[in-house]
């Protein structure tokens, strides 16, 4: 991903979602602009007041003896109350609908990702560490939640002030107005200067933000294996090198931040001076009143505050945008080819595969060059061969988790492109060597196969596996729970479980990856036994290292560098002294 995000195009991809809530945004906003109103009018009765008693006391002769118009000082009071109370009202309104509306906004951005990573290929997750995209959807969404949450009231607040304070100010004096106006466009320049130096370094800590969470959670899920060889020095020590990259980033992005807020203070200082100096000269010379230059240093202040609040925010909104270029990123990521319209149908499923000369690698050069097998509905068809061989590719672009670059692949004389993936993905159960459980009960775990079985069906599935004895020793039964990591029940008993599932989900054509690797000699034999049963009437395709289990199989195919270099029956094949017989031997020769 080495697109760029502007400010411009993160905000435009963040409209859609704020875009509902407009309205929520809208009475925000008018409830913002009647606290500022609020702030801007305060300052000028509070120079009424000042006004006021220097006009009595200048009224009256004796000193000791002031004559205070108390009356006109209680009306100008009342005012300054009225405002006071429309100022808390409209802050608390304010926050009510807005933070409503910023959480609606990005539970709908969870939601779009959430949905977004459903519609991406396996290709993305192939060429991605898991963890980074964990850091967009948790620490990326989260930075732009609160930036939204403590900025936007600021900014627009800010906005509203200056331009108010502004107008007061040329109302009372334009020529002194004109100095306070030049704080704008100094902090405008002031603070485009250090944000164009500051966004790249932001950009640069998100990113290591997002390594350092792909490293925790590759090493939490290899802790087992940390331990096993030894190796927690050197985690640690991988661990704290990516740590020093993101302090350091981080470092570099938040000091030249925050010369902001001292650069900006400085040029309000200059301008608070020069007015002061000016609105003196015009005292003395009785062409302003000392009220009005109270109430012009408070609107000077009023306009430095929100440049201060914006520029003290300025790291966290830097790092908003950045994380929002991140989440972009992901929402603009080339989903699955959408099937061909209109799509093609199979009303009764037999099983037949074939596959006619597939092309296909997973970089530019090809690993599978001319492809071809015809497997008949209800056989068993083992594919075995060396690590890298190609095996597992053969079962990405059966589910379409990745295209064929030439040729097909048809099941029962469809292609299956021309199928809807879900329906085509719905024809198979697959067994996996990496089991794969979620927290929550063995019976919802089993029930994940096919969602609406009834309990008897899960019990006859489990039994099926030869898990159903295990489930009955433990504590609840099928009421047992399974927690996160799936790690307080053995590996093996993980693979009977996720047998048990596909068992349930009664598939037309059954996939097993090495399913059996993680159980022993004794399970082993009994889930073969299962495993004949369920693969009864179905075209079954079985991915094995372990060449015992597979003597039985109606066709076997030996794969090496993308193609089958032979197929045939157990028999056949050792009959031809070839791939097939090495590896056989390989592994049984010692045994003799």
């Amino acid at each position: 991903m080495n697109k760029k995000y502007s400010f411009k195009k993160s905000l435009k991809g963040l409209i859609p979602f704020i875009k509902p809530y407009k309205w929520q945004f809208i009475i925000a906003i008018a409830m913002i602009f009647a606290f500022n109103i609020s702030i801007v009018l305060a300052p000028a009765f509070e120079g009424m007041v000042t006004t006021q008693l220097a006009s009595d006391v200048a009224k009256s002769t004796n000193l000791s003896n002031v004559n205070i118009d108390f009356g006109a000082i209680i009306k100008i009071g009342i005012s300054l109350v009225i405002i006071y109370i429309v100022k808390t009202v409209a802050q608390m309104v304010s926050i009510v609908y807005l933070t409503n509306a910023i959480q609606h906004a990005m539970e709908d951005l969870r939601n779009a990702l959430q949905n977004k990573i459903r519609k991406l290929p396996v290709r993305y997750f192939d060429n991605h560490h898991f963890g980074d995209v964990l850091s967009r959807i948790t620490n990326d969404v989260d930075a732009i939640s609160n930036a939204l949450q403590q900025s936007f009231t600021q900014i627009v607040s800010g906005v509203l002030t200056v331009t108010l304070a502004l107008s007061m100010m040329y109302l009372i004096n334009p020529k002194i107005a004109l100095i306070g106006t030049m704080i704008i466009p100094l902090s405008l320049l002031v603070t485009k200067l250090v944000v164009g130096k500051s966004q790249k370094l932001f950009k640069n800590q998100q990113d290591a933000l997002g390594e350092l969470n792909s490293t925790v959670t590759e090493m939490y899920t290899g802790y087992n294996e940390i331990l096993l060889y030894n190796q927690q020095v050197e985690s640690v020590k991988k661990f704290k090198k990516i740590n020093e990259n993101l302090k350091e980033n981080a470092f570099k992005a938040q000091f030249v931040s925050s010369t902001i807020a001292p650069l900006n203070a400085l040029v309000t200082y200059l301008a608070i001076g020069a007015v002061a100096v000016v609105g003196t000269a015009d005292v003395i010379a009785g062409t302003f009143l000392v009220g009005q230059l109270q109430a012009f240093i408070r609107y000077i202040w009023q306009i430095n505050d929100p440049l201060s609040q914006i520029s003290n925010l300025s790291s966290q909104i830097q790092s908003a945008f950045a994380a929002l270029g991140r989440v972009i990123e992901l929402l603009e990521e080339t989903e699955e080819v959408p099937e061909a319209n209109p799509v093609k149908h199979i009303n009764e499923i037999h099983g037949n595969v074939d596959f006619e000369h597939v092309k296909f690698g997973y970089y530019e050069e090809n690993l599978m060059k001319d492809l071809n097998v015809n497997v008949k509905s209800g056989q068993m068809v083992a594919i075995v061969g060396p690590t890298g061989a190609g095996k597992t590719t053969i079962i990405n672009l059966l589910l379409r988790f990745y295209d064929v670059k030439g040729g097909s692949i048809k099941i029962d004389g469809v292609d299956i492109r021309d199928l809807p993936r879900e329906e085509l993905r719905s024809m198979f159960g697959m067994v996996l060597q990496d089991t794969w459980l979620y927290s929550g009960t063995v019976y919802d775990n089993i029930r994940y196969g096919r969602l609406d079985a009834r309990k008897d069906e899960i019990i006859a599935a489990a039994k099926m596996a030869n898990v159903h004895h295990f489930i009955r020793t433990l504590p609840d039964g099928y009421n047992s729970h399974i927690n996160e990591e799936a790690n307080n029940i053995s590996q093996g008993e993980k693979q009977l479980l996720t047998i048990a599932r596909a068992i349930l989900k009664d598939p037309q054509i059954l996939i097993l990856d090495e399913a059996t690797s993680s159980v022993d000699t004794r399970l082993e034999k009994m889930l073969q036994e299962a495993m004949k049963r369920v693969m009864k009437g179905r075209t079954s395709f079985v991915i094995a290292h372990r060449l015992s289990t597979i003597k039985s199989a109606d066709l076997i195919l030996v794969i090496n560098n993308g193609d089958i270099v032979e197929q045939g029956t157990h028999e056949e094949l050792l009959a031809k002294q070839g791939e097939y017989e090495k590896l056989y031997n390989s592994q049984f020769a010692h045994n003799a």
